[in-house]
């Protein structure tokens, strides 16, 4: 039988992107959390999925909400992106995000940013799986993702063609 700790270290190895996902509850208060276990999951029609622990403070809010956002990070948000991965802290302190015109917290200067209607969801160990229908993109021309490995944030090296 794998331990939790061995498990973690396993899948610490396989490289992901970077996400923040963001939603607002029916008062309007902003809630994310940094999500790596992210996905498109089909192209017709667009949907994507992305995994939240239950154990979230955020949890709740996020199985009553119809929308939320995904923002895809860059280096450049390491720490934001440390910071919606902790408990507790105001996530939303350090002013980087704006209300988009449906009310949602959005990141300007996120590689990219989907607006997201929840169309199912699925429990998945101690995560909840959200299913959820893309309704708008947005793509920063410029820029590179953030690839986590092992904990720590490696830059892109485009490999070298004759």
């Amino acid at each position: 039988m794998i331990t939790p700790d061995r498990y973690r270290a396993a899948m610490a190895r396989f490289a992901t992107g970077v996400t923040i996902v963001t939603t607002a509850d029916a008062d309007g208060r902003w809630w994310g959390f940094t999500a790596s276990s992210f996905t498109s999951l089909s192209i017709d029609p667009p949907l994507i999925l992305v995994c939240l622990a239950r154990s979230a403070r955020c949890h709740r809010v996020f199985m009553s909400a119809t929308t939320f956002r995904v923002n895809v990070l860059g280096p450049e948000h390491e720490t934001l992106a440390a910071r919606f991965g902790t408990k507790g802290d105001d996530k939303f302190a350090g002013g980087e995000f704006r209300a988009a015109v449906d009310g949602l917290p959005v990141l300007d200067d996120a590689l990219v940013t989907l607006r997201c209607r929840t169309v199912g969801q699925a429990v998945g160990g101690d995560h909840t799986i959200l299913i959820a229908r893309v309704e708008e993109a947005h793509v920063r021309p410029d820029g590179k993702p953030a690839v986590n490995v092992d904990r720590r944030y490696w830059d892109l090296v485009p490999r070298q063609t004759n």
